[in-house]
């Protein structure tokens, strides 16, 4: 003998309609943020000033290279490992020694942003790597104290930091942008030329702030 099993919504108590309700409204409502987040994330448009990275997110991040394939050296000739600086963020910049004014603003805006951090300094570091053989002025030197200074050869900088531009290219490209590491020791921001102080400043404070890492 066949039993019918099935329970018609409409002779549930009231009660029990109105819980199933319930229980519907608040699945939907805890879907809501994770749509809206969705949305967000794939109409870029939609997000409120300021959540934006003003820098160039490197997709994928790209870890520090060995010394043997980053060789570089010291300005007294002794050869330098990068990932010695890995625990540190890293803020890059690189430009021929004779740093035109155009090589003086990069090393002044991170130097700036690093020295306006309060107590996250020390948890910063900033390198600028020289790109020929030529000697820096002394007043550079002087200026940019306690920025770490290395030789190393553009087309093979440009090998970790530009990958996508020429070689003919690579001594031009890599006077333009600026670049973040973090401690990690990723490559994860790409900044534009003229890039703007303060935005950059403001970036580098969330970037900071949110971090529990270096």
């Amino acid at each position: 003998m066949f039993v019918n099993t099935s329970v018609d919504p409409k002779a549930l108590p009231i009660t029990k309609r109105r819980s199933r309700g319930t229980l519907i409204i608040i699945f939907l409502m805890s879907l809501a943020p994770l749509l809206a987040a969705l949305l967000v994330y794939f109409n870029p448009s939609l997000r409120p000033e300021g959540s934006v990275s003003y820098g160039t997110l490197i997709e994928p991040q790209r870890p520090i290279p060995s010394a043997t394939a980053l060789p570089a050296t010291t300005l007294d000739g002794k050869p330098f490992d990068l990932t010695s600086l890995k625990g540190k963020w890293l803020l890059l910049a690189a430009d021929d020694a004779a740093c035109p004014e155009s090589c003086a603003r990069k090393l002044f805006i991170l130097r700036n942003s690093h020295a306006s951090q309060g107590k996250h300094v020390e948890r910063l570091m900033r390198v600028w790597f020289i790109t020929d053989d030529q000697p820096v002025p002394e007043k550079v030197l002087e200026a940019y104290k306690g920025t770490v200074m290395v030789r190393i050869k553009p087309e093979v900088l440009k090998q970790f930091l530009l990958p996508q531009v020429s070689m003919v290219d690579a001594p031009e490209a890599l006077r333009k942008p600026m670049w973040i590491i973090d401690p990690l020791g990723n490559l994860i921001l790409q900044y534009p030329p003229e890039a703007d102080p303060e935005k950059f400043r403001n970036e580098l404070r969330k970037l900071l702030a949110n971090s529990r890492i270096g």
